[in-house]
C-alpha cells in the first residue's frame, strides 16, 4: 500500500524530470557557433535521458494507484552558457535530495 505522501514526492520527481529535460533541450536548441558546438550534443542526449526518466518514475507512479503529472517545475533556462550550467547542476543538487526523500519514504512504507 502506497502513502499519499509517497504519491506526492514521486509527482514531484515527475514534474523535475519534466522541467530539466524541457530546460536541457531549449538549452541544446540555444547554442549554437563554435561554444555551442562543444556542448550542444551533450545537452540534447540529457534532455532525452531526463524524459525517459519521467516516463519511469510515471509509469512506478501509476502501477501504485497515483496519477502522474503533465505540469514542469518552473523552467529556468539561462541567458548564458554559464548561467545554464549553474542552474543545471542547482537542479541535479535538488534532485538528489528529492530521490533520498523518495528512498526513505519507501524504506518507511516497507516497514
Amino acid at each position: 500500500m502506497s502513502s499519499k505522501e509517497l504519491l506526492d514526492l514521486l509527482n514531484a520527481a515527475i514534474a523535475r524530470e519534466l522541467q530539466v529535460s524541457i530546460q536541457y533541450m531549449w538549452q541544446h536548441v540555444q547554442w549554437k557557433g563554435v561554444k555551442g558546438f562543444a556542448v550542444s550534443d551533450e545537452l540534447k542526449k540529457i534532455a532525452i535521458t531526463e524524459m525517459k526518466h519521467a516516463e519511469m518514475i510515471a509509469e512506478r507512479l501509476n502501477y501504485l494507484g497515483g496519477t502522474p503529472t503533465t505540469q514542469p517545475d518552473p523552467i529556468n533556462v539561462g541567458e548564458t552558457l554559464k548561467e545554464m550550467i549553474e542552474q543545471d547542476v542547482k537542479d541535479e543538487e535538488k534532485a538528489i535530495k528529492l530521490y533520498k526523500q523518495i528512498i526513505q519514504k519507501a524504506r518507511d512504507l516497507a516497514t
